[in-house]
């Protein structure tokens, strides 16, 4: 079965869109495994434009399944990282422009940045994702550096339509393959809903998907607890 890895940044962009204390990640991570979530993802980002570091603190305290941090590879988060001692921490790309992540880490193009941030992290007791499209070159790269696992991005995926979009399961289809034999844990996320999930939850390989705003967007109609439920139905199919 395919696990479900629940990002409530969004719970925490709507509170910060009125700086109050309200609605809680804290919370929404109870009710999100209430409903099934096998790991709870936040982003910490350098802008702190949703999640915040007391909510990462408080969600190490109180987070009973796999508690999943995103961060840039930078000196400041990865000391934070060290600090908190997620069960893993998920190395992203970030660009203050962006409205959310857009495309994998080049691992490649950043090879001695990125092995210096896993043995820090692997020093540090702490598992290590990496946020990756699906190319082989990027597999590859992870794969020597260290990583115990990769995230293949989704975006292009959820993006396309009819046979752009097959084609584009394909090359996540190939990349979890790659991954797999080169003996890292593949999961994949981005831009996947309740209506495009089920074949990548298919995909032979795949471990693990983290999903976000589609959730959280439910949760507004159905509660939180039960959009997770649905979602995990939805991933968690025997293939």
């Amino acid at each position: 079965m395919t696990k479900l890895g629940v990002n409530i940044d969004h719970v925490a962009t709507v509170r910060q869109a009125r700086q109050t204390n309200e609605p809680d990640p804290v919370w929404a991570a109870a009710m999100a495994q209430l409903g099934g979530a096998d790991c709870i993802t936040v982003h910490l980002r350098e802008d702190r434009r949703h999640i915040q570091d007391r909510d990462v603190h408080v969600l190490k305290q109180t987070v009973s399944c796999k508690l999943n941090l995103e961060c840039a590879v930078i000196p400041e988060m990865l000391d934070i990282a060290c600090q908190i001692r997620p069960n893993q921490v998920c190395l992203v790309p970030e660009r203050r422009e962006e409205v959310t992540t857009e495309g994998g880490l080049d691992v490649v193009g950043n090879e001695h940045k990125v092995k210096q941030a896993i043995e820090q992290l692997r020093t540090a007791g702490i598992r290590i994702s990496l946020f990756i499209d699906p190319r082989a070159d990027q597999i590859n790269a992870a794969a020597q550096l260290g990583a115990h696992a990769i995230e293949i991005h989704t975006g292009c995926y959820a993006n396309a339509c009819g046979e752009n979009q097959d084609k584009e399961l394909s090359k996540i289809a190939l990349a979890a393959e790659h991954g797999t034999k080169a003996e890292l844990e593949v999961h994949a996320g981005h831009g996947l809903t309740y209506d495009n999930v089920r074949p990548v939850a298919m995909v032979p390989g795949v471990s693990e998907l983290n999903i976000g705003h589609s959730i959280v967007s439910r949760s507004i109609f159905v509660g939180l607890e039960n959009a997770v439920r649905e979602m995990k139905r939805l991933v968690s199919a025997h293939r």
